[in-house]
């Protein structure tokens, strides 16, 4: 079957390494605490985040209390969006798209930050999103891919699923997709350029 679109993670394909171990070293670096002991409390908390239980705010009053720092949540809510590290070379290639390949976001992602994607470059390129916070379900979850499938509007087997997670990544062909091991944006070329697309060169950064 023909490739007729393309089925995107966001953390760690659009991002420059992973949005939750940038959050845990600048948290740890921040307060002066061990970077393993902010990642213990923080990853036994963020499942609450990525299907929408919790707010943003009330994480952080959780995670404040079992590290035993105090911060105001404003000042919290900066550091997170100081996380975000754009992979700007995806951004470019999303920017020049071929209109005739649908493209989707599948993301485990979080309030706040999915607000702020939603406002960020060329996300009204996307033709389908599923943000877990928002629906409620993640990743692996065979009823996330099956949402991001009803919204594109393709069967499984004709959309290509590229996440950096090797979990997803077998949920995935399990359910009939094709699916690509995100490392860089070359391979990714040539993933894509395998099933017969060609996409634009990247911009030269200075």
């Amino acid at each position: 079957m023909e490739l007729r679109g393309v089925l995107f993670d966001w953390g760690g394909v659009f991002t420059v390494g992973t949005f939750d171990g940038r959050v845990v070293r600048t948290l740890a670096q921040h307060f002066g605490l061990e970077e393993a002991r902010v990642a213990e409390a923080y990853f036994a908390r963020v499942a609450h985040l990525e299907v929408g239980a919790w707010s943003l705010a009330e994480f952080w009053e959780a995670l404040a209390e079992a590290l035993g720092v105090e911060a105001p949540y404003a000042s919290f809510e900066l550091l997170f969006l100081s996380c975000v590290a754009p992979r700007h070379e995806m951004y470019a290639l999303l920017a020049a798209w071929p209109p005739e390949l649908r493209v989707g976001l599948l993301s485990n992602n979080y309030p706040v930050i999915s607000q702020y994607l939603r406002s960020g470059p060329h996300f009204d390129r996307f033709d389908a999103v599923v943000f877990s916070n928002e629906e409620g379900v993640k990743k692996p979850d065979p009823r996330a891919f099956q949402l991001a499938l009803e919204r594109l509007e393709l069967p499984a087997e004709a959309v290509l699923f590229v996440d950096d997670n090797a979990e997803n990544l077998e949920a995935a062909r399990q359910l009939g997709f094709r699916t690509h091991h995100f490392q860089d944006p070359e391979g990714f070329r040539a993933a894509l350029k395998a099933e017969g697309v060609t996409l634009p060169a990247a911009p030269q950064t200075p």
